[in-house]
């Protein structure tokens, strides 16, 4: 059994609603659109949440594709969260305040029928850690610094 690794992401609190993160040299701005009080000068915690997702089924399906040695040429993927905002907005709910429910679609670009397309989807998404966390129950602790 390989040793665990610890991925970390220190995250910081800008002017307005921006929050500015420096991760491994890349420096990533999560904000909220103008309607909402922020400058649009990046995308939501929420759309980053679900482009981490989409990112991480494309990077493992181009591991796995290398591994099985398909030539995956292209891998285009749509991730679709639904969700009820009163939560988050404070507001009394009776739903959950995350995702109701995350649809992901791809479109695979590879000399595989469909039937074989759809497995190799299948494999790809269950090695996928994002979904793999959204699946299952993932233990989240917070303390005070």
């Amino acid at each position: 059994m390989s040793a665990n690794k610890v991925i970390s992401v220190r995250a910081s609190m800008q002017a307005g609603c921006q929050i500015n993160a420096d991760i491994r040299g890349h420096k990533v701005t999560i904000d909220q659109p103008i309607k909402a009080g922020g400058s649009d000068a990046g995308p939501t915690p929420l759309e980053f949440f679900l482009f981490s997702l989409g990112g991480c089924i494309a990077s493992i399906a181009r591991l796995a594709a290398t591994q099985q040695k398909i030539e995956l040429r292209g891998m285009d993927i749509e991730v679709d969260g639904t969700m009820n905002p009163a939560g988050l907005l404070g507001k009394p709910t009776e739903v959950r305040i995350g995702f109701q429910s995350i649809v992901v679609k791809a479109t695979i670009d590879a000399d595989l029928t469909d039937v074989e397309k759809a497995k190799f989807f299948k494999e790809v998404c269950h090695r996928c850690p994002l979904d793999d966390n959204i699946m299952l129950e993932t233990e989240v602790s917070h303390h005070l610094a």
